[in-house]
């Protein structure tokens, strides 16, 4: 049996005097699996996706992410965590808009203390792969929506992470540019990359996921795999 990449064991946050906005909630992802996190507005995604990322703790339970116990780190260990663990793919981009497409591509790995050619180097090679390898020394800003979500992926793939993380990746986009993106994490996902998809939009989890977990009152309601799932997903 595969250690799992993603491992949350009765892991509850609430905010001020409200109800919890994550209950008592278990989750484990295996290597190579994509799974969507659906569920309405204030259902506990974002709270879910932030715990996942380090950008939260849980008042009580335990997060563990590829061998790693997130809830336990500090502030510097968490910022250590995302660069070598995740890649993450927000709604609307959040690319510098003052650094060419390359530079943006690379930033993670300049930052990890990868030297500027190998990160260069492996800039130009995931853009090439992503098709966009011609847009390399443009501006983010003269790239379509879904141009410039490729570039987002390919920011998140940089350090070679084990989990890509995808908030509502198609959200700001129209129709052909979303399903350009959908295709282009099932062509991950295709390749061994584990996702994790955290949006509104059952036809995007449909189309590039074989797992639903559905979120309601910040709990997790149903989880049900659907179609083919690698081999070393399988429980």
């Amino acid at each position: 049996m595969t250690v799992p990449v993603i491992e949350l064991r009765e892991v509850s946050r609430r905010y001020d005097d409200g109800p919890p906005a994550l209950h008592k909630a278990s989750l484990t992802v295996r290597p190579g699996e994509a799974v969507a996190i659906l569920g309405p507005s204030g259902s506990g995604k974002s709270t879910l996706l932030n715990l996942i990322a380090g950008l939260d703790r849980p008042d009580t339970g335990n997060v563990t992410v590829d061998g790693v116990r997130v809830d336990q780190l500090g502030e510097a260990g968490s910022a250590l965590y995302r660069r070598s663990k995740i890649g993450m793919v927000f709604q609307f981009f959040n690319l510098l808009d003052d650094l060419t497409v390359a530079d943006n591509v690379a930033l993670p790995a300049r930052l990890a203390g990868t030297a500027r050619a190998e990160a260069d180097r492996r800039a130009a090679e995931l853009l090439e792969n992503l098709g966009i390898g011609r847009h390399a020394r443009a501006f983010p800003g003269r790239l379509s929506g879904g141009e410039r979500q490729r570039v987002a992926v390919a920011r998140a793939l940089m350090n070679r992470p084990p989990l890509l993380l995808a908030d509502e990746p198609t959200g700001a986009l129209d129709t052909a540019a979303g399903q350009d993106v959908s295709r282009l994490l099932t062509d991950l996902n295709a390749e061994g990359q584990t996702i994790v998809v955290v949006t509104h939009d059952l036809a995007l989890a449909r189309s590039c996921t074989n797992r639903t977990v559905r979120i309601a009152d910040g709990r997790i309601i149903e989880d049900v795999r659907s179609g083919a799932v690698a081999p070393e997903a399988v429980r």
